[in-house]
């Protein structure tokens, strides 16, 4: 399709990316669909997504990117691509879009400023004076597991594990007091929960979004006024004093930073434990070959295991004006929405997707985004969460395990676990270190 065409002339692809079921499948069964069109059909045309939540009657469709170049391809062009008219499927209304999304979903100018301002106070100066919160935090988290299984060696994995490790250590590293702690954790479910009917338990989906943001943005714009008037030592201060060319930040900017670290920061990394857990779990071997080793190659295994877990499966950009890609016509304002799901699984770049290989390398995946001006921040703090864990429950609990299959979240955005059981012989553990 090389010829331009209107909206309303273009067949939909017939794959199905759009409906509940699709998401509500499991990645096994997505990734046949997705090899198929990787195959043949690389960029394609498919009707909306399937919500109850943000209908827009003037949503036609959207373009699929699958392959992993074109993925990077749309990445590293933002001035074709936009991300401020939102990063998901949905049109979610432009009130809410700066509060519930961030800077992820601004374009230049206002991106470069904001990210000139992250990068001066998202320092590795700030990662190092995290690093033995980290390991202390997943110590605990470890301590607090054993205790747990004590009696039939049983835990959630999810609950008991993953969903701690990395609320514990952003509130720590954003200095977030012990009594919104709780609050925090409970109400960044909702940021993709508002597509979990078993979260909602009959809320209204917009409504509980509002009531996460505007919890959420108290709760920053009270930290905001308290580190104005007596600095720490922690992010939320580094972002109050972050100064590059006498520019500073707003109290709006900070607090739609906030959210997007108790939110995306949480889930990515949870994310990618949980499903670590599990594939280490479904491939003894490779798990084998790790502990022969595993200080020396635990930082290529997570690597993989981000690759494989990918946490964030899906991405939206925006045409900015009349464009090509890959010998197709994109319309001004044509979504684009970039499948980082299929992308980690082409064998166009990956030897053998389908198989966990932990010593993949390189190992050039796109969990953390394609490159461009728009990669992710935290990566390395998310690689340093992801190590200590593991680290921490393969010495601890040397044969702790994922047994049946993880109950799956049914969103198109994160890749969601939400619950799993893991086994552990207790008499097995080193028992809790004080």
């Amino acid at each position: 399709m090389t010829a331009a065409m209107t909206r309303a002339e273009r067949p939909y692809d017939p794959a199905d990316l759009s409906s509940s079921e699709f998401w509500a499948a499991t990645a096994k069964d997505r990734e046949k669909v997705f090899a198929e069109l990787r195959a043949n059909r690389p960029i394609s045309w498919h009707r909306p997504v399937q919500n109850g939540m943000f209908e827009d009657p003037n949503d036609e469709g959207f373009w699929a990117v699958v392959r992993h170049a074109d993925l990077v391809e749309v990445t590293r062009r933002p001035g074709d691509f936009l991300s401020g008219k939102g990063i998901t499927f949905e049109s979610i209304p432009p009130e809410l879009l700066d509060a519930a999304q961030g800077f992820i979903a601004m374009d230049p100018p206002r991106h470069t400023k904001i990210r000139r301002l992250m990068a001066a106070a998202f320092t590795p100066k700030q990662l190092a004076r995290i690093d033995d919160h980290i390991v202390a935090n997943s110590r605990t988290i470890v301590d607090a597991a054993i205790e747990k299984g004590a009696g039939r060696g049983e835990i959630d994995f999810v609950t008991e594990v993953a969903s701690l490790v990395p609320m514990n250590n952003i509130c720590d590293m954003v200095g977030i007091p012990e009594e919104h702690r709780r609050t925090v954790a409970y109400e960044s479910q909702f940021a993709d929960g508002w597509r979990d009917p078993r979260l909602l338990q009959g809320a209204d989906p917009l409504a509980r979004l509002a009531q996460t943001i505007v919890t959420v943005h108290g709760i920053a714009h009270e930290l905001i006024a308290a580190r104005r008037s007596k600095p720490e030592n922690d992010l939320m201060t580094a972002l109050v004093q972050a100064e590059v060319d006498g520019e500073r930040f707003t109290d709006e900017d900070i607090s739609s930073i906030f959210a997007l670290l108790i939110i995306a920061g949480n889930d990515t990394t949870r994310q990618s434990i949980s499903h670590g857990m599990k594939a280490l779990s479904d491939f003894p071997e490779q798990r084998a070959w790790l502990m022969e080793d595993l200080d020396g190659r635990l930082p290529l295994a997570v690597e993989e295991i981000i690759r494989w877990a990918t946490p964030i499966m899906t991405f939206r950009r925006t045409a900015a004006h009349d464009t090509e890609l890959g010998g197709h016509h994109i319309t001004e304002g044509d979504k684009v929405i970039m499948f980082y799901s299929s992308a980690n699984m082409d064998t166009e770049v990956f030897d053998h997707p389908e198989q966990l290989n932990l010593s993949r390398s390189p190992n050039k995946h796109v969990a953390f985004g394609g490159g461009g001006i728009h990669h992710c921040l935290g990566a390395q703090l998310a690689r340093r969460q992801i190590t200590a864990t593991f680290r921490e429950l393969l010495t601890r609990l040397p044969d702790i395990r994922v047994v049946g299959e993880p109950e799956l979240g049914t969103g198109n955005f994160f890749h969601t676990v939400v619950s799993m059981k893991a086994e552990f012989t207790p008499e097995k553990s080193t028992g809790v270190k004080r």
